[in-house]
């Protein structure tokens, strides 16, 4: 496979957008875990509680998914600069290891996306609980 040194370097606009979307997630969750933890310290609640713990979890995903991410960046540009110095073994050895973290990133963002919805379905779960005392 012939790699040209603008190759790794379409990874940059891409990267860049995940990041910008794990960061968004990052500072919602940031917002949602203060609120919460002020309305844990005011009235406790198991219900809130389990949101938080639910949170905090996403919370590790998304600074793994941001941390995978930019090692896949740091290797596309390892790779740009293994092309640049002729060392081709080399950088198809990293660009794959770029795509691999790329990959893994993106995976642990599925994860992340499934794990929201199950805090949604935690929230949720006290307004099926009143509804089916009645």
């Amino acid at each position: 496979m012939e790699l040209s040194i603008t190759t790794p370097a379409l990874f940059f606009s891409a990267i860049s957008l995940l990041m910008l979307a794990y960061t968004n997630r990052f500072l919602t969750l940031a917002a949602l875990i203060r609120n919460l933890h002020s309305q844990y310290l005011s009235v406790p609640d198991d219900n809130i509680y389990k949101q938080i713990q639910n949170l905090r979890k996403r919370l590790h995903m998304i600074k793994n998914m941001q941390l995978v991410g930019i090692s896949s960046l740091l290797m596309s540009v390892l790779s740009m600069f293994l092309i640049y110095i002729n060392i081709m073994i080399l950088a198809h050895i990293v660009f794959g290891i770029a795509n691999i973290l790329l990959i893994l990133s993106l995976i642990l963002s599925v994860w992340e996306i499934l794990i929201s919805a199950n805090a949604l379905d935690i929230h949720l779960s006290d307004i099926e609980a009143r509804n089916n005392k009645n």
